[in-house]
């Protein structure tokens, strides 16, 4: 029982010093799946380390991690030394580390309960070396589960998170969850993403609604929080992502590689004001 306890002292120990070296922690989140949280969080993640920001992104989904193989290293293994897990260097400016860099076997579920997990979240937060970072960027699983509330008890200095969603009615429900989740912890809330925002026809670039939109913006004014951007969907961020590649990294020049980058300066200036 001693051997445990100073583990855990010293894991609170190595948490806490990797963390006083992180100037900004974001949580990204929904509370439903399949709206293209971790495309936001990758994306936002490459879009800052464009800005020559060094940029952490950490994969908290445990059980369904995507980063990896949307950034390329998905069963490639991490170097260990004295200083910890060395993250993967996704590039110059970024590290990443997923889940899925440990799993012998890919298609092996993780059948693990709330305890195991926030202790395996820990472990991620403590013993990987993250290094001086400008950003971490924190990918969530859906839902205000055990991950996403783990993240916010173990990282005390959380700067905010920022709530993606699509347009769609049953969606919008989702994100007031999400909010009073975040308001009940006392998360600072950057703002609110709308996702899939209509569709960028890959021919003429014309805007069709196909989901609807504006809802994200309507839900920000409704809950007094901040609107983020409309990111329109285009066909080539999935076959993108599939390719692992960062969609802004490849296609800068798109509507949805704009929207990403003006959220990226609207989260620096927001950072700026708040130090």
């Amino acid at each position: 029982m001693t051997d445990e306890k100073d583990y855990l002292r010293r894991l609170e120990e190595l948490l806490s010093k990797n963390m006083q070296q992180i100037n900004t922690k974001i949580l990204v989140l929904s509370n439903k799946g399949g709206v293209g949280k971790s495309f936001v969080a990758v994306n936002i993640a490459v879009g800052l380390s464009k800005r020559k920001a060094n940029v952490g992104l950490l994969d908290a989904d445990l059980h369904g991690p995507s980063v990896a193989m949307m950034l390329g290293f998905e069963g490639k293994k991490l170097p260990q030394s004295q200083n910890g897990i060395a993250p993967y260097l996704v590039n110059s400016n970024l590290v990443a580390i997923s889940m899925a860099s440990f799993l012998d076997n890919p298609d092996a579920p993780i059948i693990w309960r709330g305890p195991l997990k926030t202790s395996v979240l820990r472990q991620l937060l403590a013993e990987v070396n993250w290094g001086k970072l400008d950003y971490l960027i924190i990918d969530s699983p859906p839902g205000t589960g055990d991950e996403p509330l783990s993240v916010c008890q173990l990282i005390q200095s959380l700067t905010g998170a920022i709530v993606v969603t699509t347009p769609q009615d049953i969606s919008l429900l989702d994100v007031k969850k999400c909010i009073n989740f975040l308001r009940h912890l006392s998360i600072p809330i950057l703002g609110i993403v709308e996702n899939m925002s209509g569709f960028t026809c890959p021919h003429c670039g014309k805007n069709i609604d196909i989901f609807k939109s504006g809802g994200g913006e309507k839900a920000a004014k409704e809950l007094g929080v901040p609107f983020l951007g409309r990111i329109p969907f285009d066909p080539r961020i999935v076959e993108i992502s599939d390719n692992s590649r960062a969609f802004v990294e490849v296609f800068p020049d798109t509507e949805p590689a704009k929207v990403i980058e003006e959220i990226c300066s609207i989260i620096e200036q927001k950072v700026k004001k708040t130090k």
